[in-house]
């Protein structure tokens, strides 16, 4: 089975709710995909990767009280994860869907700073699926 990079250091990072280190992570393999791959940021790995960004950058943003920024990177990572569903590289991505779809409506109706009101909030785990298929 073939993957783009190991995604251990990534699950990691996301079940210990390093959001930020996420993201940054992404983002690097991110601009890598873009200047390499032939479609740029319309690559389907390089647009995974950015919904994947999206998504961490908005779980950073609802723990740091910017609610109205987690808001609109959720909306963006719902627009572009669905297309992954089950799993796409070995990554599920249906949990992290299910997390984005339950905090969305709870955040919406907060002010722009307000704190999360499930703090702590239990994200769904990063599974890494090693049976699963190349794409």
């Amino acid at each position: 089975m073939h993957y783009l990079w190991d995604w251990d250091e990534l699950a990691h990072l996301w079940n210990e709710n390093e959001f930020h280190e996420v993201h940054d992570w992404l983002n690097q393999r991110w601009a890598t995909l873009v200047k390499d791959r032939i479609g740029g940021d319309k690559d389907p790995d390089a647009r995974f990767l950015q919904g994947m960004a999206f998504a961490a950058l908005a779980l950073y943003f609802t723990q740091n009280g910017n609610q109205e920024g987690a808001c609109l990177l959720i909306d963006d990572a719902l627009m572009i994860l669905p297309q992954y569903v089950p799993s796409h590289h070995g990554i599920m991505v249906e949990p992290i869907l299910e997390t984005l779809h339950t905090l969305r409506p709870v955040i919406s109706l907060l002010a722009p700073d307000d704190e999360c009101p499930f703090q702590p909030f239990v994200y769904n785990k990063l599974i890494l699926d090693r049976t699963a298929s190349h794409a």
